[in-house]
């Protein structure tokens, strides 16, 4: 490697090792850490995060960026030298324009808004975690105004989790999807009128936990890199390529949930464990964006798990475990139950095509608290309001309202649209992947991911952050962004599943 470049690295590598141990902090936070000590958790996660932006946005690091941008002049565009250059360049015109004690403050408010919104959630009271998300909301316009953006404060924060998209971008894609999504919505659900009480009944824990741990080893993930333990919202961290994290959330009166959980976490986490090795504690190991991210858990999840052709090879070994439950359920009850399309109030659970009506009432009412529309105090009502008007329903509480994600205590303003952006990459990548191993069906059916796992990581995963979301499904899929394929794939997956034509 070149004399500057590497000088470049060495010296953003103890950067990489603070941001590291704040998620070592955070994991804590949400799965070990006893209750009483939030307070100095914060302040914890607040030095962290402030000494980690100082030493990043240090005259230093302009340096060294400096001469590191000279030695890659005239290499390839996606070699590890130019891509570390490239993405540092944009990282750091970012990060200089954030003030350190508006970044440490943010890490501690944070801290103390999750501890508040498990509590709140816990009791169904909106009114313990408000002034939480009062003063994250007004501390994530600040970081806005900071970052700065041409056309709209949603921008800003948008371009954390999906760099270079737009809000204008997001409502052309929703309003595309919705126009044919809600009548489509509409008609599988008056088809479909079964009841599955059978996915209701009273579940074994451990035997939830063994059976999905045991198909997270089956995709690939690398316990001996990794492990999964439970959280109040399933989530995967990373501290190292070689140790990554995954939560899930068990209901022992609702089988998919921890099960499809686990899938969904292990998705991002193989995501995670395929980067590059060379990409190792530098800015590049990460993903793209957080829609590519969402297009490798909705890929396992779903277009894999959720699949007549996996529950070929695993509703034998599942019936197996819990024969008084679904000894007498053939497998096609099994496989039409876990893809009932039904209205329902928890987005995590929801069926694959309501979901995307869950993202949108979502970004509507964060762009209403951006632009100032819509008090905090005011949520838990423009929330009701919302699940009514997309999914015709209203929460019986906060808990299952406006409660039930954990994004804003997060100040995570901006991240939602990406689940919708990842649901339909997660279909034109998985179409090309068809496409490119020929018997990829037959390969489920056997419980073989091998050859799948290998085209992922081939195609999507050792970049790391090299490339940007366009730029890895343009190269990937063959295509841009698009609604299309998803809506196809939902029309020619319930149709079979029907015996209707949608």
């Amino acid at each position: 490697m070149q004399a500057a470049v590497q000088a470049f690295k060495d010296h953003l590598a103890p950067i990489i090792d603070l941001r590291a141990a704040a998620a070592v902090l955070g994991w804590d936070q949400e799965t070990y850490m006893p209750r009483g000590a939030i307070e100095a958790r914060a302040a914890q996660l607040g030095t962290l995060g402030r000494l980690a932006h100082e030493l990043f946005v240090a005259d230093e690091t302009a340096e060294l960026l400096a001469a590191a941008q000279k030695e890659v002049e005239g290499m390839e565009y996606d070699s590890d030298e130019a891509s570390l250059v490239r993405v540092a360049e944009r990282d750091f015109e970012k990060a200089t324009k954030l003030p350190s004690e508006l970044v440490a403050e943010l890490a501690r408010a944070s801290s103390l808004a999750q501890q508040a919104w498990q509590e709140a959630r816990s009791e169904a009271d909106f009114g313990r975690f408000r002034p939480h998300l009062e003063k994250l909301l007004e501390l994530s316009v600040q970081k806005a105004e900071a970052l700065g953006y041409e056309e709209h404060i949603y921008d800003a924060l948008l371009d954390e989790y999906e760099p270079g998209m737009t809000k204008s971008e997001v409502e052309s894609v929703f309003d595309r999807l919705r126009s044919d999504l809600v009548p489509l919505a509409m008609a599988i659900v008056a088809v479909d009128r079964e009841k599955h009480s059978f996915l209701l009944s009273s579940y074994d824990i451990q035997s939830q936990w063994d059976f999905g741990v045991a198909i997270m080893m089956d995709f690939g993930f690398d316990f001996e890199r990794g492990r999964q333990d439970r959280s109040a919202h399933p989530f995967t961290t990373t501290f190292s390529i070689n140790d990554v994290r995954v939560t899930t959330r068990i209901h022992e009166d609702f089988l998919p949930a921890g099960l499809f959980g686990s899938l969904h976490e292990c998705g991002h986490a193989l995501y995670e464990q395929g980067i590059s090795a060379h990409l190792e504690r530098t800015l590049l190991a990460g993903g793209a964006s957080l829609g590519v991210h969402e297009s490798q858990s909705r890929l396992w999840e779903i277009l894999v798990g959720r699949s007549r052709e996996f529950w070929t090879h695993y509703y034998e070994p599942l019936q197996e475990r819990f024969p008084g439950h679904l000894g007498d359920v053939d497998r096609e009850q099994f496989y039409r139950a876990i893809n009932k399309v039904e209205a329902s109030l928890i987005r995590v659970e929801a069926d694959e095509v309501t979901y995307n009506l869950h993202i949108m009432m979502r970004f509507d009412l964060e762009i209403d608290l951006l632009e100032g529309r819509l008090e905090v105090a005011d949520l838990p009502e423009a929330w009701n309001a919302k699940a009514e008007e997309y999914l015709g329903l209203v929460p019986a509480d906060d808990a299952e309202g406006v409660l039930q994600d954990i994004h804003w205590s997060l100040a995570a303003f901006g991240y939602f649209p990406t689940y919708a952006l990842g649901n339909l990459m997660s279909v034109q990548l998985f179409n090309r992947a068809k496409d490119e191993i020929r018997d990829l069906d037959n390969q489920i059916g056997r419980g073989e991911f091998g050859e799948l796992l290998s085209w992922l990581r081939d195609k999507i995963h050792r970049h790391g952050r090299k490339l940007t979301a366009n730029e890895l499904l343009e190269r990937a899929a063959g295509s841009k962004l698009s609604e299309g394929p998803w809506l196809e794939h939902i029309r020619r997956k319930y149709s079979d599943l029907m015996g209707v034509d949608f």
